[in-house]
């Protein structure tokens, strides 16, 4: 009997050991196949192409003179900085400019104060408008009329 014994535990170790070893290999493949580097075509739907006045309308700020009486007004999500001037804000009956620096709502008429962050929440009139001479940053959509 113990002959026989002997005899299973050997064929159970050889499976064991074959199983054990597929697995390793089986690991080491897919980390190898999952570890190269995967190269993206310039240009393809994973690297798109954008031209430079995409860039420099939503990513870099415009410097703008605007005249007394003169209004700029913003889309959805445009940003303004007033840099100087006096300027007031515009708003629509939906509300008005959120400025983030104060942390509250403008509304029509009111005062911009220089170097505070306007944001333009939807596309409805919102803006600003010159009292006198004024240089603004903006970037985003925006009309000047």
């Amino acid at each position: 009997m113990s002959v026989l014994s002997n005899s299973r535990l050997t064929s159970r170790s050889r499976l064991l050991l074959v199983s054990l070893i597929a697995v390793i290999f089986a690991v080491g493949f897919l980390a190898g196949n999952t570890g190269r580097a995967q190269t993206v075509a310039p240009g393809s739907d994973a690297d798109p192409l954008v031209s430079q006045s995409y860039v420099d309308q939503f990513v870099g700020l415009v410097v703008i003179e605007l005249h007394a009486g003169q209004m700029l007004e913003g889309m959805g999500g445009t940003e303004i900085i007033v840099r100087s001037g006096q300027v007031t804000a515009t708003s629509s009956p939906l509300g008005g400019l959120s400025n983030v620096t104060a942390g509250k709502d403008m509304v029509q008429g009111e005062r911009v104060p220089l170097n505070h962050l306007l944001i333009v929440p939807r596309s409805d009139g919102r803006g600003i408008v010159a009292q006198t001479r004024a240089f603004v940053m903006v970037r985003g959509l925006h009309i000047v009329r």
